[in-house]
């Protein structure tokens, strides 16, 4: 079984070479332009620009909790947009986060990984915006990925 790398940096620009996927989460109301997905359209314009169109155009795919979009950024680089989160946090309305669909979305993207031969990069998924812990969401990184042999890097942003 394949660990976790925790590392202080930048998810956007992931470490290693070969294919790699840089994983986020996403909300069900397409949303974007608060949090993670931010350092994402610095670096990237598609991975925005397709997660607009797929929000659009929801009642003719699969868009919705537990989804998950792939977006190919350069030769051997992806972003996957991961469905996870529930509207948006609003005040004191709740937790947006909903661990069964980041679970669905981590099962389809270990399945892509896999078919890639890709590594995953991602920040604490579900933990900012989103309101998760990740002593909830790690364990179904390490269940849908490490234990598949995916290797994994978690970002920290230096202090």
């Amino acid at each position: 079984m394949t660990g976790i790398a925790y590392v202080q940096g930048d998810a956007t620009a992931p470490v290693g070479g070969g294919a790699r996927i840089v994983a986020h989460v996403c909300n069900d109301v397409g949303g974007w332009g608060r949090g993670f997905v931010l350092a994402v359209s610095r670096r990237w314009d598609g991975p925005e620009a397709e997660f607009r169109r797929w929000y659009r155009e929801r009642d003719r795919n699969d868009f919705g909790l537990g989804a998950l979009q792939l977006v190919r950024v350069e030769p051997d680089l992806w972003v996957a947009n991961m469905v996870g989160q529930h509207g948006l946090r609003v005040g004191g309305r709740g937790t947006p986060v909903r661990y069964e669909a980041v679970d669905a979305a981590l099962g389809a993207l270990g399945d892509r990984a896999v078919d890639l031969g890709a590594s995953v990069h991602m920040p604490r998924i579900g933990c900012g915006l989103a309101g998760g812990t990740w002593a909830r969401v790690e364990p179904l990184v390490r269940e849908r990925l490490s234990s598949r042999g995916i290797p994994v890097t978690v970002y920290d942003l230096p202090d």
